[in-house]
């Protein structure tokens, strides 16, 4: 499969929450990246798209909209435009995230995938007074990458015991 047909396969995939296609356009040893997260290797990246694609459907999949455009790419690099529009917290506010995305390929595959927005126009949104307040500042950003990221290796934890049990 040629990158670009990749990067529109994983946008797909990711339209309609498809966590699983998501994970397999990346390579073992991916590396991910963006405001909240770091992560490495495609266990971790797939188990966060899980995590994030289930809290969509579980908050309305109506209100969940994902537009992929400008999807370029060539043997090695892509890149690509995306914006979503999702309801996020018990709050339930509106966010309409705006995104830039890098890709590296190897052997047909993501190698790595950094995502590039505005964290604080984002915490405005999702965080309401609180990420206007402090939306700015990287005290909020890091307390927001440190629960994500507490989220996620729970996640993690609960699926190696799973599979384990």
């Amino acid at each position: 499969m040629s990158p670009q047909a990749l990067l529109k396969r994983f946008y797909a995939a990711f339209a309609t929450l498809d966590a699983r296609t998501m994970q397999s356009c990346y390579a073992p040893d991916a590396r991910f990246e963006d405001p909240v997260f770091m992560l490495q290797g495609s266990e971790q990246i797939g188990t966060m798209w899980q995590m994030l694609c289930e809290t969509m459907r579980n908050r309305g999949q109506a209100v969940f909209r994902l537009e992929a455009r400008d999807i370029e790419a060539m043997e090695d690099r892509g890149s690509a435009h995306w914006e979503v529009r999702y309801r996020f917290g018990a709050a339930g506010r509106m966010v309409h995230n705006v995104v830039e995305a890098q890709f590296t390929f190897e052997d047909g595959l993501i190698a790595s995938h950094v995502d590039n927005f505005d964290f604080w126009r984002w915490a405005r949104q999702a965080l309401g007074p609180t990420g206007l307040a402090l939306g700015w500042s990287g005290y909020l950003q890091k307390k927001v990458r440190r629960e994500s990221n507490a989220k996620l290796a729970r996640r993690i934890q609960r699926e190696s015991e799973r599979v384990a049990g």
